[in-house]
């Protein structure tokens, strides 16, 4: 009884703050199945009868299909990458000694205080010098992909080392012991216990990878090497006043990473607070 007053107090926080999430994206979803007319005169009411001209007038353009296929190329590949590449290096870090080691993780951690607005335009500056001795970085998926990896190497690095940490130390006695060397031990059974922190991370890089703007702003200049976010910038800018167009288009982008959260939800809270090892 004593903590029923602060249950209440939690439970209204939350009924709020789950409000002020929804709303948005209700009112996104009920006006692309509006007309501009009802947008402007009834944006919050829900559309009767529904319109659904904005949405097939979206999904017969070629473009948007394109824009899709890179969002998808760029999205796979960096999570792809990041996953390994992080695994690896975490696993260096919280498995291996060598000189150097305090020296150069404390650099990985410094990576997380500077913030991507702050070091693209350096990363920029270092792609167009790439270029210079024959390498194409600049308006290429693969430079996107690229940076989008190095930004998401500090953050998940920390991450995984974590869990890599965790595992008992007998084990990997053991392994040695048995005649595993360090890529059998990290390949065979490390990755196996550390699975659901894999998931967690992989699932967090996709959806910051297709929700990038910056990255594809700054790198692509072609159009048919558009991303969905840079595309919705653009698409915004040349129907400013279709409101009901735009609402369609965003929505239309914004569902794969809805309905991919919504699966991977719990793999993401599990795979973040369980333990490398159970039992």
């Amino acid at each position: 009884m004593r903590k029923t007053p602060q249950r209440l107090v939690v439970y209204i926080f939350l009924i709020l703050a789950s409000i002020m999430i929804f709303i948005p994206i209700v009112i996104l979803l009920f006006g692309s199945v509006k007309t501009t007319g009802q947008m402007y005169s009834h944006p919050y009411s829900i559309p009767n009868p529904p319109y659904w001209g904005n949405l097939v007038q979206i999904l017969r353009t070629p473009s948007f299909w394109n824009m899709l296929k890179n969002s998808l190329i760029v999205m796979m590949a960096t999570t792809i990458g990041t996953v390994c590449v992080c695994s690896l290096v975490a696993f260096v870090f919280a498995r291996l000694q060598f000189r150097g080691k305090n020296f150069f993780s404390n650099l990985f951690t410094v990576g997380l205080m500077f913030p991507i607005n702050v070091a693209i335009l350096p990363v920029y500056f270092v792609l167009r010098q790439i270029e210079q001795i024959g390498i194409p970085m600049i308006d290429t998926l693969w430079g996107v992909i690229l940076v989008q990896i190095a930004f998401q190497l500090s953050g998940n690095i920390m991450i995984l080392k974590g869990f890599f940490t965790a595992v008992p130390s007998e084990l990997q006695d053991a392994a040695y012991m048995d005649g595993c060397s360090n890529f059998d031990f990290f390949w065979r059974i490390m990755l196996p216990l550390v699975k659901p922190s894999l998931t967690a991370v992989g699932s967090l890089v996709m959806i910051a990878s297709w929700n990038d703007l910056l990255v594809p702003l700054v790198i692509l200049n072609s159009n048919h090497l558009w991303t969905l976010p840079l595309g919705t910038m653009q698409f915004q800018g040349q129907y400013g006043q279709d409101l009901a167009l735009i609402s369609a288009f965003v929505a239309l982008s914004a569902i794969p990473t809805i309905v991919f959260y919504f699966f991977a939800e719990k793999q993401i809270i599990s795979g973040l607070t369980a333990g490398a090892v159970k039992g």
